[in-house]
């Protein structure tokens, strides 16, 4: 057994490992994005001086509505519990578009942007640089993280396989760094140890960011879990949660005036001080503070021409298909257990990084032992 798991660790790992190896550190370097973006931009997640009143979100969404051209639309605000927050307002296009907006003097601070740096490494992580074919082609990029992803999974298990100990000792020995016998013995005990470490956390990774890349594999993986695969494949959470269709100015104003009677209604019953969010599709969400799935929340219908709250549904009563994209990022991400697990996520895939390339090195040594006899 440990002998096909050896060849098949090898062959696949040998065409994909430098994919990996970038697929790997670009994931290692987003881990903490989010936190580098409001920090760089922070004159938009932040208001100047906190003031005593907060102008009605109703007021907020119309201003910003007011401003956008007709083919955009608001499709919902986001309150946070940081009173020293902007208010997020949410609009239908281009994908993920935002604006924030100071609810204390009504200024709209700018719309949301990503750090140029982030973003290559987003494209690295996801399609290798690559672009969607504007002919409907096929999606190299996208196509090649997705395999090599794949084997990724199968690199992972076979190496579970061949590292198997059958002692104690040899089990204490293989996780260990071994540092004072050469590189090659470095090299190895790096590579069996760091693999043992991180593997759990990598197929996680792996079989989580697979709904990302196939069709097949997503809808396999929905239904495993009770849910219908929702249509898009987008990475990460949206704040939006609904577009607004077919709606003219004059309702969306009516809509808009009832916001803060749905918000101030949220906020009584929830004074844990709760991130809450308004959408146009008549819904809204207040958000857990709690781990697990950090993109959950109960979820809420409202009567937009009274702003009346309809119906209440807890998290734990929404249906498989209304959490799995949230659980699905949150075990891929590592939030799912606060900062300590995005750290151990970040670290593994930093180090994970790594693994093909002692493993190219101690491949070579095997396959060119005199050229490498000096290495």
């Amino acid at each position: 057994m440990k002998k096909v798991a050896k060849k098949l660790h090898l062959w696949l790992a040998l065409p994909f490992g430098i994919i990996l190896t970038l697929v790997c550190f670009s994931g290692a370097v987003l881990a903490f994005e989010k936190e580098f973006t409001q920090w760089m931009y922070a004159d938009l997640y932040r208001v100047k001086a906190v003031g005593d009143h907060r102008m009605p979100v109703g007021d907020i969404a119309a201003k910003v509505a007011s401003t956008l051209p007709d083919e955009v639309k608001v499709t919902g605000i986001t309150v946070y519990p940081d009173p020293a927050r902007t208010y997020q307002v949410n609009l239908s296009k281009p994908h993920h578009a935002s604006v924030f907006v100071d609810p204390y003097t009504g200024e709209v601070k700018g719309a949301y942007k990503r750090i140029p740096f982030f973003f290559t490494m987003f494209k690295l992580h996801r399609w290798l640089l690559g672009s969607r074919p504007d002919n409907g082609g096929i999606y190299w990029g996208k196509v090649i993280v997705g395999t090599a992803t794949l084997a990724f999974v199968f690199v992972i298990l076979s190496g579970i396989l061949i590292w198997w100990p059958r002692t104690k000792k040899a089990l204490r020995n293989s996780l260990k760094v071994t540092r004072t016998h050469g590189l090659r013995r470095f090299c190895y005990s790096f590579h069996v140890s760091v693999g043992v470490y991180t593997c759990l956390l990598l197929l996680c990774m792996t079989l989580t960011g697979l709904t990302w890349s196939f069709d097949w594999y997503r809808d396999g993986f929905y239904t495993v879990f009770g849910a219908s695969s929702p249509q898009g494949n987008g990475h990460g959470p949206s704040a939006s949660a609904g577009k607004q269709k077919g709606q003219d100015r004059k309702e969306a104003a009516e809509t808009y005036a009832a916001w803060q009677t749905i918000y101030e209604e949220l906020a009584a019953r929830n004074p844990e001080n709760r991130q809450i969010s308004i959408n146009a599709n008549r819904t809204a969400t207040v958000a857990l503070n709690r781990f697990g799935n950090t993109m959950g929340g109960d979820r809420y219908e409202f009567d937009p021409s009274t702003g009346k709250l309809t119906t209440f549904t807890p998290y734990a009563d929404l249906p498989a298909s209304a959490k799995i994209r949230g659980q699905i990022y949150a075990v891929h991400t590592g939030t799912w257990g606060g900062w300590l697990t995005r750290i151990l996520y970040c670290l593994a895939a930093l180090f994970a990084s790594a693994l093909p390339i002692t493993g190219y090195y101690l491949w070579f040594r095997r396959v060119f032992p005199k050229k490498a006899h000096h290495a």
